[in-house]
This record gives C-alpha cells, sequence and structure tokens, in this order.
C-alpha cells in the first residue's frame, strides 16, 4: 500500500522535532551557557568551578532534551550530591541549573524551570564559623605572642599582614610583589584571585608598608611575597599560618588564619566608628545590588584608607596596653573607645 503524503510530512515533521529536541539537551545549553560566562569575562577559575557544579547534573540528565526534564528528575540527580555529604554542593548546583534552565527558556528551548519546585527540599547545610579571638584583650595577647614566634620570620611577617588586611589566606599566601604600589599605600589583588572574580584593593597603613618594606630585603627576589623555604618560586602552603597558630597554643576552636576576617569585622562593627558598607567592602563580600556596589566602590574608599590607618592603630594599641599593664600592674580599659 502506498504511503500518503501526509503521512510522510507527519513522519517527517516527527523526525525533524526529535532531531531538534536532541540538539537541545541539558548538557548542549549548559554548555553554551558556559561559554556566554565565558565571554562576560568569567575568569578560569570561575568557569572551572561552575563546569564542575554542573557537570554533576549533566552525568545523570546531560542527554536528556532540557524542556522534558521535571522537577523529580532534577532533584534525584542533586541528591547524590547530598548522599555524598556534600549538602551546600548540592544547593549551589541547583542554583547554577536554575541558570540553565532559564537560558533556555530565553533561547526558546524550554518553557520553565523545574528547579524554582524543589525549593526547601534539599538539606540546608549547617553553617560552620571559623574560629577566630573576638575579645579585645585576648585579641592583643594573640599579637604579642605573634611577635614572640619561634621559627621563619616569614611566617611571623605573614601573621602580622593578615592581622593588618584581613585579607582572605589565600589572598595573602599568592601575594605577588607585582601588586604592592607603596607610594600609593595601596595592594591591587587581581579578580583571579579572589574569591568573586573582581579585582580588590587594600588599603596599607604605614604599619603594613614598614612591614612590607622589611619583607622585600628577605624575600623580594621571590615572585611571591611568602615564598616556601625549599621552592622559591612557590608560595607557602594552606597549612603554614595555622600551623604557626597552633604553636602558639591556640588550637582550631580558638583561632584560624581565616579568623583574622572576624576579628576585625566583629571589632570595626563594634567600634561604631565605620559605616556597615565601608567594612563589607573592605573584607571583599558580596554586593547584591550592582547599582549600589558601583556607588560603594567610587564613594567608600577614602573611608576604608582612614578605617584600615585606625585598624593597625587599633591592633598597636591593644598589643602595647597588655604590656603596660604586665610592667606597671594597672589595668587598661582596652575595650573602651579610641579618643
Amino acid at each position: 500500500m502506498p504511503i500518503s503524503d501526509t503521512t510522510c510530512r507527519t513522519t517527517k515533521l516527527r523526525e525533524k522535532a526529535y532531531k531538534l529536541a536532541r540538539s537541545n539537551t541539558f548538557s548542549i545549553v549548559s554548555a553554551e551557557l558556559l561559554e556566554k560566562f565565558k565571554l562576560e569575562g568569567d575568569d578560569t577559575k570561575t568557569l572551572h568551578k561552575k563546569k564542575w557544579l554542573l557537570d554533576f547534573i549533566v552525568a545523570d540528565l546531560g542527554d536528556r532534551p532540557i524542556a522534558e526534564i521535571k522537577a523529580p528528575e532534577l532533584l534525584d540527580a542533586l541528591r547524590k550530591i547530598e548522599r555524598r555529604g556534600r549538602h551546600d554542593t548540592a544547593r549551589r548546583a541547583r542554583s547554577l541549573a536554575g541558570r540553565v534552565f532559564k537560558y533556555a527558556i530565553a533561547t526558546g528551548r524550554a518553557e520553565r524551570d523545574p528547579s524554582i519546585d524543589l525549593a526547601g527540599a534539599l538539606v540546608s547545610p549547617r553553617v560552620q564559623h571559623r574560629a577566630a579571638i573576638t575579645d579585645p584583650k585576648a585579641v592583643g595577647a594573640l599579637l604579642r605572642a605573634i611577635d614572640e614566634l619561634d621559627g621563619q620570620m616569614t611566617t611571623r611577617m605573614a601573621l602580622k599582614l593578615i592581622s593588618l588586611t584581613f585579607v582572605r589566606p589565600g589572598e595573602l599566601r599568592y601575594a605577588e610583589w607585582s601588586e604592592f604600589d607603596l607610594p600609593n599605600a595601596v595592594w591591587n589583588i587581581p579578580a583571579e584571585k579572589m574569591k568573586l572574580p573582581r579585582p580588590h584593593r587594600v588599603p596599607l597603613a604605614r604599619q603594613a608598608i614598614a612591614l612590607i618594606s622589611d619583607l622585600r630585603e628577605l624575600t623580594g627576589s621571590s615572585k611571591y611575597l611568602f615564598p616556601q623555604i625549599r621552592s622559591w618560586h612557590r608560595p607557602i602552603s594552606d597549612g603554614t599560618l595555622n600551623a604557626a597558630l597552633r604553636r602558639l597554643g591556640y588550637d582550631k576552636t580558638q583561632m584560624t588564619a581565616h579568623g583574622f576576617r572576624s576579628t576585625a569585622s566583629t571589632l570595626l562593627n563594634e567600634s561604631a566608628r565605620w559605616h556597615v558598607d565601608a567594612i563589607e567592602r573592605q573584607l571583599a563580600h558580596q554586593e547584591e545590588n550592582e547599582t549600589r556596589a558601583a556607588y560603594n566602590h567610587a564613594e567608600l574608599w577614602a573611608v576604608r584608607v582612614q578605617m584600615m590607618n585606625w585598624w593597625a592603630d587599633f591592633l598597636d594599641e591593644l598589643r602595647d596596653k597588655g604590656r603596660l599593664h604586665a610592667v606597671d600592674g594597672t589595668t587598661a580599659n582596652i575595650a573602651g573607645p579610641l579618643s
């Protein structure tokens, strides 16, 4: 029996629809979105993290037409991540998958985002706060202990510099001489070294400049401010500063290298001298409102310069008041406001 023209057309349309669906799989759309991120300026490190997260979903749903994926399927893929104990990773993967679905909607390849239906379905990760010393008197004792640290002078100087600048430990470890503009008292950290892919500026107080100038005589021939002893072309390991704190008698429940950020955040806020936006900007925290972020970046620099100089002087006072107390037996009001 001859096949009618209508049947042929119907068959061809079905085949075309099938081919179109197969060309719009989750894997293909997510790869397109990653390329879009690249064109928009995401650095290699950020792109690698995003691909790593999406690969969890691609492993289960990569070959599925994106328009056909339902919420229970996505949930199954995310729960495989949860079963490994990676609750935060599962939540971030769900968020990034949502961006893939939204991109598919915008490009006409899907009608809705099933990740929206998973709100509240994933395990909320337990927030783990980094140990930090926030009592002013105890901070002074820590600073005096650092002054007396045995071992490598560069390790002692690294702890001093992180206390003055409260950058993330990784940003300090990978600090390069080329990033420092001492005449203008600023440390320019490039975007690729930051947790968030944007450059960050750190005003340098006179104490920091003096320390960095002394350090240059020790490690100035290396690319890094704090190179390894046995490998001058590599930065110190990520455990160096925490190991030094342990030698000083501070266990991981009391103080960590990352904890200097919490120390600064707490005491700067408690001083009531500085606007919270200046503190948050100096901590390089995310500003959700991009317009406000641009405004703050331009308008708060002068405030941040003043704040970082005040912070360095404040640390000196906490350190020195403890020494005075030990000498004359009097009690200093180190937690009170400075004149």
